[in-house]
């Protein structure tokens, strides 16, 4: 084990533990997803009020909601530390900063929890003043992650459950912007990200522990389903959440011009398809990593051109 892990830190170096339990430098990046969801029904930048009230309600449901998957799992990360099955992976973007932090007895499962009631109870507070729905939202968002965690033994399925924890974030940020947006919207943009979501994310990263995972006897797609299967899921996946896409372009209240339509497409191939097919033709375990931290990056990518796109509608009628 090495001395990062086996020593105990104080003052500053402490709290990077908690940030490391929430995961902060992949919650940061999944706040550009409800940023994109409000901009693309909108059409426009909402008021500077709401946009600095809705990174910090992002960014505190986000903290809580990554720390609770490590406070839910703590016995499963337990057991995974006793075998040896944490390895770090520098590579791996959820693995920057130490992982799994509780597992490790560098934090306890009280300090775990008590940073998950901290920052859910943020989020709540900034949820209702953004919009009560969005409360309920949170919630949801926060149950959906228990069963996904509680799942892990239980059924492969749970990657179902991901989906929506994953568009959660997304929903909540239409509602904070507009009660009542359009159903075709909504219905478009949640098998949109629902489908990043699998195919990006959730089974390029248990491809990465499929072999502890096996080990564990937990259900996961790939070790259910194998390697062929496993990969040509991400692959139609990740193809369904780039047409979907241009579906959510096409029913927003915003109008692209082709150029844009474009861009996201280009954008959607390139974070996205490209990755994945070389994860289907390989299947190596470094090229689901790539795919993961590839992936991650798309939401972001998409809301640096959705800004381009209304800057540029405002300076140029």
């Amino acid at each position: 084990m090495n001395t990062a892990i086996s020593n105990h830190p104080t003052g500053l170096s402490r709290l990077k533990l908690f940030w490391a339990l929430s995961r902060t430098p992949h919650a940061v990046l999944d706040i550009s997803t409800p940023a994109l969801a409000a901009l693309l029904w909108l059409g426009a930048f909402p008021p500077l009020k709401v946009i600095l009230l809705g990174l910090l309600t992002a960014f505190a449901g986000y903290t809580a909601v990554y720390a609770l998957n490590d406070v839910i799992d703590y016995r499963v990360d337990r057991e995974r530390v006793k075998n040896g099955e944490l390895p770090a992976a520098e590579s791996y973007l959820d693995d920057v900063m130490i992982r799994h932090p509780m597992a490790y007895g560098m934090l306890s499962f009280r300090e775990g929890a008590a940073w998950v009631l901290a920052w859910g109870a943020l989020a709540m507070l900034g949820a209702y003043l953004l919009n009560p729905v969005c409360v309920i939202v949170f919630l949801a968002g926060c149950v959906f992650e228990a069963v996904y965690c509680l799942m892990l033994k239980v059924s492969s399925l749970r990657t179902l459950v991901s989906g929506a924890v994953k568009t959660s974030g997304a929903v909540a940020a239409v509602f904070a912007v507009d009660p009542d947006p359009s159903f075709v919207f909504m219905f478009s943009l949640f098998l949109w990200i629902f489908c990043w979501e699998i195919g990006g994310q959730n089974i390029p990263h248990d491809w990465t522990d499929v072999e502890e995972d096996r080990r564990l006897e937990a259900q996961t797609v790939p070790v259910r389903f194998g390697a062929e299967r496993a990969t040509a899921l991400i692959l139609y996946t990740l193809m369904a959440a780039v047409f979907l896409h241009l579906v959510v372009l096409h029913v927003s209240q915003a109008a692209f011009e082709l150029w844009y339509v474009i861009a996201f497409l280009i954008t959607g191939i390139y974070f996205l398809v490209v990755p994945a097919r070389r994860l289907y033709k390989t299947k190596k375990r470094r090229y689901a990593m790539a795919l993961f931290n590839r992936a991650s990056y798309y939401p972001l990518a998409l809301l640096l051109v959705m800004v381009v796109k209304l800057i540029v509608s405002a300076v140029v009628p």
